[in-house]
């Protein structure tokens, strides 16, 4: 009874109500879009085509893909923590929000580079899937990034600058290769109207 009285408040006659009813549909209409369109479901699993949603990464996943990593190592095995899940999800979910702010304003660079936080997940993958090569015979495992930041060490890819990207990556050094784009969300009969007029 009190949520009426207060709607009847807020909302004083019909013509009031119709219109928020309206709005409240574009905005859920909107957000369901937006939510399809994106493709926000396939963050959740560890699929790499997930990350050519946006055509920028296209060059990574080809070099990736061409790789020794591409047969035993998915994107999110050296880009996201694996210590445990929560920080996993954490992590992609912070760093996923990040790329899309920076993709949707077209503000990123010619050459991707990964950010200090990502870097530092990147190199604790590496020695996480590498450690018995680090402990036994190179006897770096005890190297960490911020470490290699400081001088006091080299990181990983110091010395491993082509594995698994194939050195500096951008969408005019890998203009014709071939990944799996997600199919376009525009209608059959949008596309056939915009084919019409051109």
């Amino acid at each position: 009874m009190k949520i009426a009285t207060l709607i009847n408040q807020i909302l004083p006659n019909i013509r009031w109500k119709l219109t928020a009813i309206i709005m409240l549909g574009v905005l859920f209409g909107l957000g369901f879009y937006t939510v399809y369109a994106s493709r926000a479901a396939s963050y959740l699993s560890d699929e790499p085509a997930t990350c050519v949603n946006c055509h920028i990464m296209a060059p990574f996943y080809a070099t990736w893909n061409h790789s020794s990593h591409g047969r035993n190592a998915t994107c999110n095995d050296c880009h996201v923590p694996q210590d445990n899940v929560f920080r996993k999800y954490y992590f992609k979910g912070k760093d996923g929000m990040r790329h899309a702010s920076i993709f949707a304003i077209r503000g990123e660079a010619q050459v991707i580079q990964a950010i200090d936080e990502s870097a530092n997940v990147i190199m604790e993958n590496c020695i996480r899937c590498h450690t018995q090569l680090n402990t036994e015979l190179v006897k770096t495992g005890r190297m960490n990034y911020e470490m290699a930041k400081a001088g006091e060490g080299k990181a990983c890819w110091d010395c491993h600058r082509d594995i698994p990207h194939g050195g500096t990556n951008s969408l005019s050094s890998t203009p014709n290769a071939l990944v799996p784009y997600p199919k376009s969300d525009t209608p059959d009969w949008l596309k056939k109207i915009l084919n019409d007029k051109k």
